[in-house]
């Protein structure tokens, strides 16, 4: 084989990053689990992790599965196209996995190449469901007044308060 022919016949990589939501209330040996299964998915079929960050419990834009709140985890991993597939079938098999989205970061790499820092690859552990008081419907629907903290006055360079456009109070500018 020629050595053009063995560059065209090389396989590339590509970069990819996956951000996946748990329930709010998932169990800590629950999401150590999925991890667990994405690591090993990941390494089985010849990819590699490059970063892993936990980024806890957030509010959601929008109900997903009656939930408002989801345990967010992203991924960022080099590997070949059915890398993809594999790990998105296996975080369908999960209950605890809400909602994931994968999308490719860079063109063609050379797996080889990539380096990994083993202290950006772990996998944290998710602490364990603090019970938070769900809304009412009527506080979800704006029906009830719920007081927000009073901001600090805001001045401008003169010293004078700056309207309310711009985060001071309006009423004290006039």
């Amino acid at each position: 084989m020629s050595s053009t022919a063995k560059a065209a016949a090389k396989k590339w990589a590509r970069h990819y990053e996956t951000i996946y939501i748990l329930r709010s209330s998932v169990d800590p040996d629950d999401a150590a689990k999925i991890a667990g299964r994405v690591q090993e998915v990941v390494e089985r079929l010849g990819g590699k992790i490059t970063k892993v960050d936990n980024w806890g419990r957030r509010k959601l834009a929008y109900t997903i599965q009656k939930q408002t709140r989801g345990v967010f985890v992203y991924v960022k991993y080099a590997g070949y196209s059915d890398l993809v597939a594999e790990v998105e079938r296996n975080l369908r098999l999960f209950d605890a996995v809400i909602r994931y989205m994968t999308i490719v970061m860079d063109g063609r790499v050379d797996l080889a190449e990539v380096t990994v820092d083993p202290e950006e690859t772990k996998f944290l552990a998710v602490e364990a469901a603090v019970e938070e008081p769900e809304p009412d419907a009527a506080a979800r629907l704006g029906l009830v007044i719920v007081e927000e903290p009073k901001r600090p006055r805001v001045e401008d360079d003169f010293g004078e308060p700056e309207p309310e456009e711009f985060g001071g109070d309006a009423e004290e500018a006039n």
